[in-house]
């Protein structure tokens, strides 16, 4: 990494960190406080305005890439510990490219999880009535029916994912 995006990379974290302190809340409104306290010494002209809106404005300006820039960076490192997860557990190894698919299978496959989810809730209010072993085997189905429902948008979703980029592979 060169010395520049090295300096960036500390600068970056080190302002989204402090930004994020009381301390940093309590300065912001202290400056505010004052602003408004010399409205009278300016007769709340035009100036007196523009000093408060430039000052808020550039700030907010550059606090967009220095957030965005840790946000970034957050976002790699949690989606990489994820994947190492989902690979070394039992989970499937299809959902380590679901980052990759579009809006609408991403929200197909969460729909199959909220079933999933709603199916385990209902299961759970019955079970009452049911014993462990007809219990156990009504959710052993139901949950491969879902699992077997993701798998399927996910391969589809991967198989439309693939598609498109040998379109773009083949437009190069």
């Amino acid at each position: 990494m060169s010395k520049l995006a090295t300096a960036f990379r500390s600068f970056a974290e080190a302002t989204a960190r402090y930004s994020g302190k009381p301390a940093a809340f309590l300065t912001a409104a202290l400056i505010v406080v004052v602003w408004a306290a010399t409205g009278p010494l300016f007769g709340f002209g035009d100036t007196w305005q523009l000093v408060i809106n430039t000052g808020t404005t550039i700030i907010t300006f550059l606090m967009v890439f220095l957030i965005q820039n840790s946000q970034n960076r957050d976002s790699a490192a949690l989606q990489i510990k994820l994947d190492e997860l989902i690979r070394t557990t039992r989970a499937r190894n299809s959902l380590l490219d679901v980052d990759n698919l579009d809006e609408d299978a991403l929200e197909r496959i969460r729909e199959n999880y909220r079933k999933l989810a709603h199916n385990k809730e209902e299961e759970a209010r019955q079970s009452h009535r049911a014993g462990p072993r007809v219990r156990r085997e009504a959710e052993s189905e139901e949950a491969c029916e879902e699992v077997k429902e993701i798998d399927r948008e996910l391969a589809k979703a991967s198989a439309d994912h693939a598609d498109e980029s040998a379109g773009k592979d083949e437009g190069k």
